[in-house]
């Protein structure tokens, strides 16, 4: 079956040892295959709009973006159905998906969804209470997560059917280590 949707993600695999256990029965993007993750652009273009001339432009967006660490500092929620890490500061990744969007504005962030979109790793989402409670109250105790972020992946898949695959990735910075030596 040939891909319906795309999406740039950062994969944080400093996170999976925290989450892992959690976004496997909370998360139904783990089970599409989809690593810890902040989302950068979700959805993205439809796959049959991947081409050279979108890589490029995405390739050339990123790399005008510095590289940056991030911590996985606390605990948040939307409502009481999704529980997530918030990185701080969470700043480079509001300007990733600004530069990306301004780019392609044909791509709302949550496709309109929402009219903050609020960089974070999800732990769970759509589970009891009392179950996203408890993922949230173990993921605490092992925070902070200190994590390097060097590239943007692109992703490909059909929600609700593994695996998504990577597409592409792109490094951050690349602009910035040009003439350098």
């Amino acid at each position: 079956m040939e891909p319906t949707e795309t999406a740039l993600i950062v994969p944080i695999p400093e996170a999976e040892e925290a989450v892992g256990r959690f976004r496997e029965s909370l998360d139904p993007a783990a089970s599409w295959g989809v690593p810890a993750h902040v989302t950068v652009l979700y959805p993205f273009l439809p796959p049959q709009q991947i081409n050279d001339q979108a890589l490029t432009v995405l390739r050339k967006t990123i790399a005008g973006i510095p590289r940056f660490d991030v911590a996985l500092t606390h605990i948040g929620w939307f409502g009481d159905t999704v529980v997530w890490l918030a990185p701080q500061p969470d700043r480079p990744f509001r300007n990733l998906t600004a530069a990306v969007w301004q780019r392609f504005p044909e791509t709302t962030p949550y496709a309109g969804a929402h009219t903050e979109v609020v960089p974070h790793l999800t732990i769970g989402q759509d589970a009891p209470k009392p179950t996203l409670s408890h993922a949230a109250e173990t993921v605490c105790a092992q925070l902070p997560i200190n994590a390097a972020v060097g590239m943007v992946r692109l992703i490909a898949g059909t929600p609700g059917l593994s695996p998504w695959r990577t597409v592409c990735e792109f490094p951050l910075g690349a602009d910035l280590l040009v003439g350098q030596s």
